[in-house]
């Protein structure tokens, strides 16, 4: 059961690299062919590079770990590829202005799952994660003792459930769901409260991570 990455950035990079640690086989593509041809010599027999469109058909599960408008626009071009796939989406609503300023790109109260899940074809299987840590913390806090660090992430779907609950495992993390699609807003930023930026930087365990989604459903 192979994961597609697309992107090979900061969060496709890292989790590339820390899926194959775990024993998962991932194909890679991105935008430039050479840097996820690259990357999949460096990860070794388990990870191999392709175009997004092979990438996507070949896999089982597809993280899309690129900008939002850019997840957009690949899954309105690949929508058929997508039936009957996990997708997996780490998008935050954040762009840059013209003076290079982070700003939030969708009104308020609209989440980025919300709008990726409403693009997909009625047979694919969606789940928001991946995208709930800084970059930094992603890349050095798999595999923390003497507790894991948790992973949330939101999703309505069994199989999709099913599905990133072995991959966050096999990452070095704890996996927790934090809610559905409507529920989506609160792992993402700007202002998600169990994302990591609304935790003030904290990396929780399963205990704390579950006294903090319970916390703010019963707020």
């Amino acid at each position: 059961m192979a994961t597609a990455i697309i992107g090979t950035g900061n969060i496709g990079g890292t989790l590339a690299r820390h899926l194959v640690r775990g024993g998962e086989p991932v194909v890679l593509a991105a935008k430039d062919e050479a840097n996820a041809a690259a990357l999949a010599q460096e990860l070794g027999e388990l990870a191999r590079a392709a175009s997004v469109e092979a990438a996507i058909a070949e896999a089982d599960s597809v993280v899309f770990a690129v900008w939002l408008d850019t997840t957009k626009e690949l899954i309105a071009k690949d929508a058929r590829l997508l039936e009957n796939k996990v997708v997996v989406d780490p998008s935050n609503p954040l762009g840059f202005d013209e003076s290079g300023q982070m700003i939030r790109t969708l009104p308020e109260g609209q989440s980025a799952g919300a709008a990726i899940a409403a693009l997909l074809p009625a047979g694919a299987h969606y789940v928001k994660a991946f995208g709930t840590l800084a970059a930094e913390a992603l890349a050095t806090a798999a595999n923390r003792e003497p507790q894991s660090a948790v992973l949330f992430y939101a999703t309505d779907d069994d199989t999709a459930a099913t599905t990133i609950e072995r991959l966050i495992h096999a990452a070095g993390f704890d996996p927790l769901k934090a809610g559905g699609v409507a529920d989506t807003a609160r792992i993402e930023m700007p202002g998600g409260d169990l994302h990591q930026a609304g935790l003030n930087g904290a990396l929780l365990d399963l205990d704390e991570a579950r006294a903090a989604v319970a916390a703010e459903r019963s707020a």
